[in-house]
């Protein structure tokens, strides 16, 4: 199923309804290091969705 047409595209959020699957593909070239994606409720903090990811360099 594809994204409406306001979710497709560059962009830095997604919508996320309950009980869906996201999927983001992206490259992080030349960035590397530890970064968090997260909710943009406050309240969510608390339950675990921020979450960290690291980013490793090629090679």
């Amino acid at each position: 199923m594809k994204p409406d047409l306001n979710e497709q595209g560059w962009k830095d959020t997604v919508r996320a309804n309950p009980k869906e699957i996201t999927r983001i593909i992206m490259k992080f070239e030349p960035y590397a290091g530890l970064f968090v994606w997260h909710c943009h409720i406050l309240e969510h903090e608390d339950y675990e969705m921020m979450r960290p990811y690291v980013v490793v360099g090629k090679g």
